[in-house]
């Protein structure tokens, strides 16, 4: 009941509403509660975390460490407001080389569900068992002395309907539950981590010698393969990890992993700084991916500036901006520490050289390539990859000229009196794409089975990931079947693919897939997908193409509309008129 001193209009809110009005700031959604025990854990020296869950989160949650446990004394204590053992004074704040300080997680926890904690120190003969009920310690008795402490969370929100209503799916809610413990998992490699979901085993992280052990262990060694290490130090200050080289970047933001003394947050200053050391080194369309690690004094770093600890504020952002800024940059320029806004670079003027490109053309006799003598006869059309399981649909046409290729990337032909040069990968990529499109918005994408698939290891979140998608990806024309608990088979693929590398394949994939929940619509979603899809079948560059391909390929492009990007936006074409080449040439006019 609210009580008023008087006739006043301002009410005094009851214990219990004010707890659940701070519980709505720390607790909001089920990956919040096992963040905030974590922390605890963590905090409590534990060499060993278990997370089990149940219906993401929503039935139960239990985190059971073996950290340094507390005393009968202590255990009902810390489920009071602001009641923590990581300050003494406002000074504290300045300073704080803790996960947790505020002492707010257990008494909002407990203000929104059933929770029964289990404790025990090391020298301790007995354990305390306590149970807390609608914020109110209900039973206190002793228990077992087992070293450590064990949480166990139960109706999360069952006295906030209006919280619990706005939850996602039990698969989405323990997806964030997972990366959760993911981002603890990079966090502290020294520490084993287990989760498991329904009794289901989804991570076994054993403790680490490394960061990079851990990296590996969570992104795999795919990831490390493909990144570039950094390590670069100030006075007070010093980053290292990963981040992805230049020609492995994508669209997709996953990984953008920080950690600033071991606490996984959000920044802008760095996120821009390791933008800006990208600089032209990144194409346009792709995403920077890193996982780095801000080690900086905490006297220089405020955490206190958002109610779950996501932000921190440094007290100089610029020096911070120009330490990550300079190691991305430094570790793509191979070492030497370049520029990124005055990268050296070979300016590409097509009207200049195209002259010289066009009398350098190798003759169709001279022209190197890796697939079979392909007969042709009116009427059929050649695949641009030996794997193409049904031939292009044949366009009369007699305004396509092919000329030849620039270093197996770049295609040149004439188009109704036009020189046009085309990215054969990029044109390809679109002609396939739009194929795909057209089919699932009509009859609907056909698939072809895999004559021998290869299993693919993955983590177990993005198994999970494929799993929940598993039946619109099969709409698609691609079906995936479980192999393992952390590995999948790429079954079949639609009709009219060529070959693909099942691993960068997936791996896009499982990046489009995680944008779903956030895409505008199911047009935007499909749309993604198609596109990796295009993008792995198209005929890659360095491939060989003979004059026939090279004509059925432009005419392939023509057909779909001469559309000048591929779907990730990159360019298809380049094309010059005859008034261009007259102009070129001084002949405009004559």
């Amino acid at each position: 009941m609210l009580r008023t001193d008087g006739s006043g209009k301002i009410c005094i809110l009851p214990e219990a509403v004010i707890g659940r009005i701070a519980a709505g700031e720390v607790v909001e959604r089920p990956a919040a509660v096992v963040k905030e025990l974590l922390e605890n854990s963590l905090d409590a020296g534990s060499r060993s975390i278990t997370i089990d869950v149940r219906e993401g989160g929503l039935t139960s949650i239990r985190v059971s460490d073996d950290g340094e446990g507390m005393c009968p004394e202590d255990a009902p204590r810390a489920f009071q407001r602001h009641a923590t053992s990581k300050l003494r004074s406002d000074l504290d704040l300045w300073s704080i080389r803790t996960m947790g300080f505020r002492g707010e997680a257990l008494p909002s926890i407990a203000a929104v569900a059933h929770v029964r904690l289990m404790t025990a120190t090391r020298s301790a003969e007995v354990g305390t068992e306590l149970e807390v009920v609608e914020g109110e310690v209900e039973r206190i008795a002793e228990g077992p002395p087992i070293t450590g402490t064990r949480i166990e969370v139960a109706e999360l929100f069952h006295n906030q309907p209006a919280r619990k209503k706005f939850l996602k799916s039990t698969l989405t809610e323990f997806l964030h539950i997972s990366r959760v413990v993911q981002q603890a998992s990079l966090a502290w490699p020294s520490v084993h981590f287990r989760l498991t979901h329904n009794s289901e085993e989804i991570f076994n992280y054993p403790s680490a010698p490394s960061d990079d052990d851990r990296i590996a262990q969570v992104y795999r060694r795919t990831f490390i393969d493909q990144s570039l290490r950094i390590r670069v130090s100030l006075p007070g200050a010093r980053v290292s990890g990963y981040i992805v080289d230049a020609v492995h970047a994508k669209s997709s933001r996953v990984p953008q992993e920080l950690f600033v003394n071991r606490r996984p947050v959000r920044s802008a200053t760095v996120s821009h700084a390791v933008g800006e050391g990208y600089g032209s080194f990144l194409a346009k369309g792709s995403q920077p991916r890193f996982v780095l690690f801000l080690e900086i004094d905490p006297d220089r770093l405020d955490v206190n500036v958002h109610p779950t600890k996501r932000e921190v504020r440094f007290s100089d952002n610029e020096v911070i901006h120009q330490l990550v800024r300079r190691a991305v940059c430094q570790a793509l320029s191979g070492g030497k520490l370049a520029d990124p806004g005055k990268t050296p670079f070979v300016e590409s003027s097509m009207r200049r050289t195209l002259s010289s490109i066009v009398a350098g053309l190798p003759t169709s006799e001279s022209v190197e390539t890796e697939s079979t003598t392909l007969q042709v006869t009116p009427g059929t059309q050649l695949p641009l990859v030996s794997d193409a399981a049904e031939p292009y649909a044949q366009v009369p046409s007699t305004e396509v000229i092919a000329l030849g290729q620039i270093n197996r990337t770049f295609l040149i032909a004439q188009v109704e009196g036009d020189l046009t040069v085309i990215d054969q990968h990029t044109a390809h990529e679109r002609v396939l794409f739009e194929r795909l499109h057209r089919a699932w918005t009509t009859s609907g994408i056909q698939a072809q089975p895999l004559l021998i698939p290869d299993p693919v290891e993955l983590s177990p979140p993005q198994t999970v990931l494929l799993q929940r998608y598993q039946r619109h990806l099969e709409e698609l024309g691609v079906e995936i079947e479980p192999f393992g608990s952390s590995t999948v088979l790429v079954r079949a693929i639609p009709v009219g693919l060529g070959k693909i590398e099942p691993t960068t394949f997936l791996q896009d994939l499982i990046d489009d897939l995680t944008q779903w929940d956030s895409a505008p619509g199911l047009e935007a979603r499909v749309r993604s997908v198609l596109a990796s899809l295009a993008c792995h079948g198209a005929v890659r560059a360095g491939r060989s193409m003979k004059p026939d391909e090279i004509k059925a390929l432009v005419e392939d492009w023509r057909t779909e509309g001469e559309i000048t990007t591929c779907p990730h936006g990159r360019r298809t074409s380049f094309r010059l008129g005859i008034t261009d080449l007259e102009k070129m040439f001084g002949r405009a006019g004559w």
